[in-house]
């Protein structure tokens, strides 16, 4: 068990001591709703966070001990422990407020809730959000911000010491097809991340407060944008704002769905073009063609009148959707199905690779289409040897096949989620949806799990699945698929 090389069996005590840090880590930020609960007088809430910090430090100390006089030599198999390992206990300690508080009493509710947080999925069981206190909806919104740049990612900047096992775990923790280093340390480009998640935090924190939110609502609709989640504090959604909060949700909705990477361009004052990355032009091209489409359908059904209303309300829900945030300013379950039709299909798509979006992501599908496109045209030149090209760049052969198999993986998960779903009853739209929203972190579906519904009807057994897919879909499938075959336990 302790042999060494990266061929040798897995080395359970640093992966001990490595998630013990990230408990300590997860203690810590359990002390900041305590803190709001304390300022808005929840006293019995104060003692409830201290209290689950206290577990979880506790925890964690006794991981980080039992893995105590273990170097930090991770090699892959180590990575894949400890990310899917660091979310799913992200997950069963995250909710440990929601029990203490008693704003749910069921331990899968709970689960469920915490594991939508962190992976910034925003569906959820509570059924009057507004009546909770201050402090557990701060939480909420909270573990959505954490999970959007990443925990792992947060650990990483955090602890550099972790030397050539960071670039595993920032490999495997960064959404898309590829994880582009931005500097030499991984380390170093870790913590460039998140100051540029911070920034932006700061900044549209800074613009919602402009257009009437108080400092509470502003930080908390913040968390949930940037990090592409959705909750909210208020049952109406956005919708309880008006339009200047909705055109700055918008904005922030579509930097957080584009490549963190290309932002660090335009920090370094390299006069660097976001419109020249192919992947971000893409992206704005769904968004635009998507918004346009939805604007003359709702037009023509007669639901909207033509004006400035309908081109904000269906550019909102188009970005909400594909980027897989999952805001609500209208109930588009009443929209024409052409519309509805649409935004299922924005669920699969995802924003771009690098971003805090979750679902399939823009470049993979480009290069799954270009791939298609490729074997068609080898089906009539079958002597032909073509490379697949985005950008004018050739993609490796490595990152087509990769592209393929997750494309695979990730349809089958969705049936299967969406099988079992109607087994209880559900009817096809409501199992499909929910299953493609939880898988795709995205949150609101159709029918019964629609943007003015919630999750709370569904079985234990069906939360439990759906808590599955949200780790799935935010760990891009490939991770968890791993812990399934014999080959990654065998030497």
């Amino acid at each position: 068990m302790l042999s060494r090389g990266p061929n040798s069996l897995i080395h359970l005590r640093p992966v001990l001591r490595v998630q013990g840090r990230l408990m300590l880590v997860l203690a810590a930020a359990l002390l900041l709703p305590a803190l709001v609960s304390l300022l808005y007088g929840e006293t019995t809430a104060v003692l409830d966070f201290l209290a689950a910090s206290g577990i979880t430090a506790a925890c964690g100390a006794a991981m980080a001990w039992a893995g105590r006089g273990s170097g930090l030599d991770l090699y892959r198999r180590e990575g894949i422990l400890i990310v899917v390992g660091g979310w799913v206990l992200a997950s069963v300690f995250g909710a440990l407020p929601y029990l203490l508080t008693g704003a749910l009493t069921s331990p899968v509710d709970a689960l469920f809730e915490a594991a939508s947080g962190f992976t910034t999925t925003g569906a959820t069981t509570l059924t009057a959000i507004a009546s909770q206190g201050r402090g557990i909806l701060f939480w909420r919104s909270f573990t959505q911000w954490l999970g959007g740049m990443g925990i792992i990612v947060l650990f990483v900047a955090l602890l550099p010491e972790l030397g050539p096992g960071a670039r595993f775990l920032y490999k495997l923790e960064v959404p898309g097809p590829t994880a582009e280093a931005l500097r030499p340390r991984i380390h170093d480009t870790a913590a460039i991340l998140w100051q540029i998640y911070l920034l932006f935090t700061v900044a549209e924190t800074a613009l919602l407060m402009l257009c009437g939110l108080d400092l509470y609502d502003a930080l908390t609709h913040t968390f949930s944008t940037l990090s592409t989640g959705g909750f909210s504090p208020r049952n109406e959604s956005v919708a309880a704002y008006g339009v200047p909060a909705h055109l700055v949700v918008i904005v922030f909705m579509i930097l957080a769905g584009g490549n963190f990477s290309l932002y660090y361009g335009l920090r370094r004052r390299r006069g660097w073009n976001l419109l020249r990355d192919y992947e971000f032009r893409v992206y704005l091209a769904i968004v635009g063609a998507a918004t346009a489409v939805v604007v003359i359908n709702l037009v023509a059904s007669g639901i909207y009148p033509a004006g400035g209303r309908v081109v904000v309300d269906a550019l909102f829900q188009v970005a909400s959707i594909v980027t897989t945030t999952g805001f609500a300013t209208v109930n588009f379950e009443t929209w024409p199905a052409l519309s509805r039709m649409l935004l299922v299909a924005l669920m699969f798509i995802g924003g771009c690779a690098g971003s805090t979006a979750g679902s399939i992501k823009v470049m993979r599908f480009v290069v799954g289409l270009k791939s298609g496109f490729r074997e068609m045209r080898q089906n009539f030149s079958p002597n032909t040897v073509a490379s697949v090209f985005v950008g004018g760049k050739a993609v490796p052969e490595a990152v087509v096949r990769s592209v393929t198999g997750f494309f695979i993986l990730y349809m089958v998960s969705w049936g299967l989620g969406a099988l079992v779903l109607t087994w209880d009853g559900n009817s096809l739209v409501t199992a499909a949806t929910a299953s493609i929203a939880t898988l795709g972190n995205i949150g609101p579906g159709l029918e019964a799990v629609g943007p003015i519904e919630n999750f709370a009807f569904f079985s234990h057994r069906d939360k439990l699945v759906m808590v599955l897919l949200m780790w799935l879909g935010r760990l891009e499938v490939y991770s968890i698929a791993a812990l399934f075959s014999l080959r990654f336990w065998r030497r």
